[in-house]
Protein backbone atom coordinates (compact mmCIF):
# COMPACT_ATOMS: atom_id res chain seq x y z
CA UNK A 1 0.00 0.00 0.00
CA UNK A 2 2.88 2.38 0.77
CA UNK A 3 4.41 1.79 -2.67
CA UNK A 4 1.07 2.35 -4.34
CA UNK A 5 0.76 5.73 -2.65
CA UNK A 6 4.28 6.70 -3.66
CA UNK A 7 3.69 5.61 -7.26
CA UNK A 8 0.42 7.51 -7.41
CA UNK A 9 2.09 10.71 -6.23
CA UNK A 10 5.05 10.36 -8.59
CA UNK A 11 2.79 9.56 -11.53
CA UNK A 12 0.76 12.68 -10.78
CA UNK A 13 3.97 14.71 -10.92
CA UNK A 14 5.43 12.91 -13.94
CA UNK A 15 2.77 11.06 -15.97
CA UNK A 16 5.33 10.33 -18.70
CA UNK A 17 7.33 8.01 -16.39
CA UNK A 18 7.10 4.33 -17.33
CA UNK A 19 7.97 1.21 -15.37
CA UNK A 20 11.72 1.63 -15.75
CA UNK A 21 11.82 5.21 -14.51
CA UNK A 22 9.30 4.53 -11.75
CA UNK A 23 11.47 1.65 -10.58
CA UNK A 24 14.62 3.76 -10.59
CA UNK A 25 12.82 6.59 -8.80
CA UNK A 26 11.70 4.26 -5.99
CA UNK A 27 15.23 2.89 -5.70
CA UNK A 28 16.55 6.46 -5.43
CA UNK A 29 14.20 6.94 -2.47
CA UNK A 30 15.72 3.93 -0.72
CA UNK A 31 13.16 1.26 -1.64
CA UNK A 32 14.26 -2.20 -2.75
CA UNK A 33 11.96 -2.93 -5.71
CA UNK A 34 12.25 -4.50 -9.12
CA UNK A 35 10.58 -3.67 -12.43
CA UNK A 36 8.24 -6.65 -12.29
CA UNK A 37 6.78 -5.55 -8.96
CA UNK A 38 6.48 -1.93 -10.02
CA UNK A 39 4.72 -2.93 -13.23
CA UNK A 40 2.29 -5.08 -11.28
CA UNK A 41 1.51 -2.24 -8.88
CA UNK A 42 0.98 0.25 -11.71
CA UNK A 43 -1.45 -2.14 -13.37
CA UNK A 44 -3.28 -2.60 -10.09
CA UNK A 45 -3.54 1.17 -9.69
CA UNK A 46 -5.19 1.42 -13.08
CA UNK A 47 -2.94 4.32 -13.99
CA UNK A 48 -3.16 5.21 -17.65
CA UNK A 49 0.48 4.50 -18.17
CA UNK A 50 2.13 5.62 -21.38
CA UNK A 51 4.75 2.88 -21.52
CA UNK A 52 4.41 -0.13 -23.80
CA UNK A 53 3.45 -3.50 -22.40
CA UNK A 54 0.54 -5.03 -20.46
CA UNK A 55 -1.65 -2.57 -18.58
CA UNK A 56 -5.21 -2.18 -17.41
CA UNK A 57 -5.81 0.58 -19.90
CA UNK A 58 -4.60 -1.51 -22.84
CA UNK A 59 -7.10 -1.77 -25.66
CA UNK A 60 -9.21 -4.88 -25.69
CA UNK A 61 -8.63 -7.24 -28.63
CA UNK A 62 -10.98 -6.76 -31.51
CA UNK A 63 -12.71 -3.40 -30.90
CA UNK A 64 -13.06 -0.97 -33.75
CA UNK A 65 -10.16 1.45 -34.01
CA UNK A 66 -10.95 5.16 -33.92
CA UNK A 67 -8.53 7.94 -34.93
CA UNK A 68 -7.44 10.86 -32.77
CA UNK A 69 -9.58 13.71 -34.08
CA UNK A 70 -8.27 16.62 -32.05
CA UNK A 71 -4.86 17.19 -33.63
CA UNK A 72 -4.71 20.78 -34.92
CA UNK A 73 -8.42 21.24 -34.16
CA UNK A 74 -9.49 24.59 -32.72
CA UNK A 75 -11.73 24.00 -29.73
CA UNK A 76 -13.93 27.09 -29.72
CA UNK A 77 -17.13 26.35 -27.81
CA UNK A 78 -18.74 24.21 -25.12
CA UNK A 79 -20.02 20.77 -26.17
CA UNK A 80 -17.66 20.67 -29.12
CA UNK A 81 -15.46 18.05 -27.41
CA UNK A 82 -15.91 16.06 -24.23
CA UNK A 83 -13.25 13.84 -22.72
CA UNK A 84 -13.04 11.16 -20.05
CA UNK A 85 -10.47 9.28 -18.01
CA UNK A 86 -10.05 7.10 -14.91
CA UNK A 87 -7.69 7.64 -11.99
CA UNK A 88 -6.84 6.00 -8.68
CA UNK A 89 -7.96 7.57 -5.39
CA UNK A 90 -6.38 6.30 -2.20
CA UNK A 91 -8.21 5.69 1.05
CA UNK A 92 -6.71 5.16 4.50
CA UNK A 93 -7.25 1.45 3.95
CA UNK A 94 -7.60 0.55 0.30
CA UNK A 95 -8.51 2.60 -2.73
CA UNK A 96 -11.24 3.37 -5.28
CA UNK A 97 -11.28 4.45 -8.90
CA UNK A 98 -12.65 7.77 -10.14
CA UNK A 99 -13.99 8.46 -13.62
CA UNK A 100 -14.98 11.91 -14.85
CA UNK A 101 -16.50 13.36 -18.02
CA UNK A 102 -15.29 16.88 -18.79
CA UNK A 103 -16.06 19.50 -21.41
CA UNK A 104 -12.74 20.22 -23.13
CA UNK A 105 -13.38 23.91 -23.87
CA UNK A 106 -14.69 25.08 -20.49
CA UNK A 107 -13.00 22.43 -18.27
CA UNK A 108 -16.45 21.90 -16.75
CA UNK A 109 -16.84 18.49 -15.08
CA UNK A 110 -20.19 17.25 -16.31
CA UNK A 111 -20.21 14.09 -14.20
CA UNK A 112 -18.11 11.77 -12.08
CA UNK A 113 -18.43 8.40 -10.39
CA UNK A 114 -16.33 6.22 -8.10
CA UNK A 115 -16.12 2.42 -8.00
CA UNK A 116 -14.16 -0.31 -6.27
CA UNK A 117 -13.14 -1.99 -9.51
CA UNK A 118 -12.25 -1.10 -13.07
CA UNK A 119 -15.48 -2.19 -14.68
CA UNK A 120 -17.39 -0.56 -17.52
CA UNK A 121 -20.60 0.05 -15.58
CA UNK A 122 -19.50 3.09 -13.57
CA UNK A 123 -18.09 4.67 -16.73
CA UNK A 124 -21.44 4.18 -18.45
CA UNK A 125 -23.22 5.72 -15.47
CA UNK A 126 -20.98 8.79 -15.70
CA UNK A 127 -21.64 9.05 -19.43
CA UNK A 128 -25.41 8.83 -18.99
CA UNK A 129 -25.34 11.51 -16.29
CA UNK A 130 -23.28 13.80 -18.53
CA UNK A 131 -25.63 13.30 -21.47
CA UNK A 132 -28.49 14.66 -19.38
CA UNK A 133 -26.77 18.07 -19.59
CA UNK A 134 -25.90 18.17 -23.27
CA UNK A 135 -24.34 16.31 -26.16
CA UNK A 136 -20.86 16.78 -27.61
CA UNK A 137 -19.89 16.64 -31.24
CA UNK A 138 -16.79 14.57 -30.37
CA UNK A 139 -16.02 12.35 -27.39
CA UNK A 140 -12.33 11.67 -26.66
CA UNK A 141 -10.84 8.99 -24.42
CA UNK A 142 -7.82 6.76 -24.12
CA UNK A 143 -7.83 3.16 -25.36
CA UNK A 144 -8.90 1.61 -22.05
CA UNK A 145 -11.17 -1.41 -22.25
CA UNK A 146 -13.92 0.49 -20.44
CA UNK A 147 -14.11 3.07 -23.24
CA UNK A 148 -13.56 0.70 -26.16
CA UNK A 149 -16.30 -1.65 -24.98
CA UNK A 150 -19.30 -2.20 -27.22
CA UNK A 151 -21.60 -0.84 -24.50
CA UNK A 152 -19.73 2.46 -24.27
CA UNK A 153 -19.06 3.05 -27.97
CA UNK A 154 -22.57 1.91 -28.82
CA UNK A 155 -24.07 4.52 -26.52
CA UNK A 156 -21.99 7.26 -28.14
CA UNK A 157 -22.89 6.07 -31.64
CA UNK A 158 -26.59 5.95 -30.74
CA UNK A 159 -26.39 9.60 -29.71
CA UNK A 160 -24.69 10.58 -32.98
CA UNK A 161 -21.39 11.46 -31.29
CA UNK A 162 -18.09 11.08 -33.13
CA UNK A 163 -15.50 9.01 -31.26
CA UNK A 164 -11.87 10.07 -30.86
CA UNK A 165 -9.08 8.02 -29.27
CA UNK A 166 -5.74 9.04 -27.83
CA UNK A 167 -2.79 7.54 -29.65
CA UNK A 168 -1.26 4.65 -27.75
CA UNK A 169 1.48 5.96 -25.49
CA UNK A 170 0.41 9.62 -25.94
CA UNK A 171 -0.70 10.81 -22.51
CA UNK A 172 -0.82 14.45 -23.61
CA UNK A 173 -3.52 13.75 -26.20
CA UNK A 174 -5.94 14.09 -23.27
CA UNK A 175 -3.99 16.81 -21.49
CA UNK A 176 -6.85 18.74 -19.90
CA UNK A 177 -8.21 15.81 -17.95
CA UNK A 178 -4.65 14.95 -16.88
CA UNK A 179 -4.50 18.47 -15.46
CA UNK A 180 -7.85 17.89 -13.78
CA UNK A 181 -6.45 14.83 -11.98
CA UNK A 182 -3.46 16.84 -10.82
CA UNK A 183 -5.78 19.50 -9.38
CA UNK A 184 -8.05 16.94 -7.71
CA UNK A 185 -5.13 15.17 -6.06
CA UNK A 186 -3.06 18.13 -4.93
CA UNK A 187 -6.01 20.29 -3.88
CA UNK A 188 -8.16 17.58 -2.28
CA UNK A 189 -7.02 13.95 -2.12
CA UNK A 190 -3.47 14.44 -0.83
CA UNK A 191 -4.71 16.85 1.84
CA UNK A 192 -7.02 14.25 3.41
CA UNK A 193 -6.94 10.70 4.67
CA UNK A 194 -10.30 9.30 3.66
CA UNK A 195 -11.32 6.63 6.13
CA UNK A 196 -14.05 5.16 3.94
CA UNK A 197 -15.53 5.23 0.48
CA UNK A 198 -18.41 7.35 1.80
CA UNK A 199 -15.98 9.92 3.18
CA UNK A 200 -14.08 9.93 -0.09
CA UNK A 201 -17.26 10.46 -2.09
CA UNK A 202 -18.32 13.35 0.16
CA UNK A 203 -14.91 14.99 -0.17
CA UNK A 204 -14.88 14.65 -3.95
CA UNK A 205 -18.41 16.02 -4.18
CA UNK A 206 -17.37 19.14 -2.25
CA UNK A 207 -14.28 19.51 -4.38
CA UNK A 208 -16.03 19.20 -7.74
CA UNK A 209 -18.64 21.74 -6.65
CA UNK A 210 -15.79 24.10 -5.79
CA UNK A 211 -13.94 23.25 -9.01
CA UNK A 212 -16.95 23.91 -11.25
CA UNK A 213 -18.44 26.90 -9.47
CA UNK A 214 -15.59 28.77 -7.78
CA UNK A 215 -12.12 27.70 -8.91
CA UNK A 216 -10.63 30.41 -11.12
CA UNK A 217 -8.69 29.16 -14.16
CA UNK A 218 -6.02 31.32 -15.71
CA UNK A 219 -6.77 29.81 -19.14
CA UNK A 220 -10.41 30.88 -18.71
CA UNK A 221 -9.55 34.50 -17.87
CA UNK A 222 -9.96 33.64 -14.18
CA UNK A 223 -13.54 32.52 -14.50
CA UNK A 224 -14.92 29.22 -13.17
CA UNK A 225 -15.78 26.36 -15.56
CA UNK A 226 -19.55 26.38 -15.01
CA UNK A 227 -19.75 30.08 -15.94
CA UNK A 228 -17.94 29.41 -19.22
CA UNK A 229 -19.92 26.26 -20.00
CA UNK A 230 -23.33 27.78 -19.35
CA UNK A 231 -22.84 31.34 -20.62
CA UNK A 232 -20.89 30.55 -23.78
CA UNK A 233 -22.97 27.45 -24.39
CA UNK A 234 -26.12 29.56 -24.47
CA UNK A 235 -24.48 31.98 -26.89
CA UNK A 236 -23.48 29.12 -29.20
CA UNK A 237 -27.04 27.77 -29.11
Amino acid sequence: MRYMRLLDEEYTRHPFYGVRRMTEWLKSQGHAVNRKRVGRLLRRLGLLAIYPGPRLSAGAPGPRKYPYLLADMRIERPDQVWCTDITYIRLHHGFVYLVAVMDWYSRYVLSWKIAGSLDTEFCLEALEEALKQGRPEIFNSDQGVQFTSQEFTGRLAAAGIRISRDGRGRVFDNIFIERLWRSVKYEEVYLHEYESRAECEAGLRRYFEFYNDQRLHQALDYRPPRWIYESEGRQAA
